[in-house]
């Protein structure tokens, strides 16, 4: 795949996963009490949540500068910090009674668990495919 094809198929993936992480990262905040708390894990604040979607997201942010930069090591890492954004919604369901929240809350957590996996497929992938070509071709094959 060249760059400008993983560019597209980045500003896709990275496009979705924000639009989703926004509706989940929000109902998570203003409707903290309405999701169910580990009794086994440490469970964060609202105030942590909010904040840590800005955090994820400067990450992805980066990520995708990187990428567009060519600069596909430091592009990988970002956005593998990223795609924690969406793989950290695994934990809700370590907690007893989110299999029972309605179908659109649980539809924005799996969607958001499911993009980033694919964000870290990704970044994955930049890191083996296109990071050891950085020192020399600009253009992968």
């Amino acid at each position: 795949m060249d760059h400008a094809k993983a560019t597209r198929l980045l500003t896709v993936l990275l496009a979705t996963a924000l639009v989703v992480s926004v509706v989940h990262y929000t109902d998570n905040y203003f409707n903290y009490e309405d999701f169910p708390q580990s009794e086994t894990l440490p469970n964060p604040s609202a105030g942590l949540v909010g904040f840590s979607w800005f955090l994820f997201t400067a990450f992805g942010v980066a990520g995708y500068v990187l990428f567009l930069r060519r600069s596909y090591s430091l592009a990988a890492l970002s956005l593998a910090a990223y795609s924690g954004s969406g793989l950290v919604g695994i934990l809700h369901y370590s907690a007893e009674g989110m299999t029972d929240a309605v179908w659109w809350r649980q539809a924005h957590v799996i969607a958001d668990i499911v993009l980033g996996a694919a964000v870290l497929a990704f970044a994955i992938w930049t890191a083996l495919v296109l990071s050891p070509r950085e020192g020399g071709s600009r253009e992968p094959a």
